[in-house]
């Protein structure tokens, strides 16, 4: 059986990452091509426990040192349990942030050494890269209001801990983003979150047909 192909979409809150996964989704179910969404932090029922205490606004403090080891410790679950699982069943996964988004959020965010998370990453996923990563960026400012915006229409009061990081914060993860995602690398394409829902879906699903048109 053909494995699977692996896509991660990435970008800071508010970006839209979980309207371009339904609608890559979408796009390959009607090529009959068996395809399932998932998250990070999170994806399964112990990796979504350990999302929980990555995002709740506790009163004890959590280093960012240990918010980067709990967040492998879910990606490490989340792999086992489900990513590897689906890609021999030959499935194509979309994951709604992967370990760039540790590049980013603990790495420039609360400057982890690099080092590090590199080392973490080579233990826990050293076998498996994305065959394919959308960058979708826009600024900081537009990113955040989107973010309020659905947030209050979820009835959500609080926001999380990341939401409710500064300006200065976000800035630091997107241009981390845009760093590691050289289009010139090869499985990153930059698509620009700013233009209306239609047309990024539109920049998606010409770099779904990239992948496949390139036989990967």
């Amino acid at each position: 059986m053909k494995s699977g192909r692996f896509i991660t979409l990435e970008g800071i809150e508010g970006a839209g990452k979980s309207t371009i996964a339904a609608v890559l989704m979408h796009t390959l179910n009607k090529q009959g091509i068996k395809t399932c969404i998932t998250r990070e932090p999170g994806g399964t029922p112990l990796a979504e426990r350990l999302r929980d205490l990555l995002l709740e606004r506790g009163k004890e403090s959590l280093s960012a040192e240990a918010e980067t080891l709990l967040m492998f410790a879910s990606r490490a679950v989340h792999l086992d349990n489900l990513v590897r699982p689906a890609l021999l069943r030959g499935e194509w996964v979309i994951c709604d942030r992967f370990t760039d988004a540790t590049r980013a959020y603990q790495g420039a965010g609360r400057g982890v050494d690099k080092y590090f998370i590199e080392s973490l990453a080579a233990v826990v996923h050293s076998d498996l890269q994305p065959d394919l990563t959308l960058l979708l960026d826009l600024p900081v400012e537009l990113g955040l209001a989107r973010a309020r915006t659905r947030r209050v229409s979820q009835g959500e009061v609080m926001p999380d801990r990341f939401e409710s990081e500064n300006l200065e914060f976000f800035s630091r993860v997107r241009n981390a983003y845009l760093e590691i995602c050289d289009p010139s690398t090869g499985h990153y394409i930059v698509l620009d979150a700013s233009q209306s829902q239609d047309q990024v879906a539109m920049a998606a699903n010409r770099a779904l047909n990239s992948l496949e048109s390139n036989g990967q």
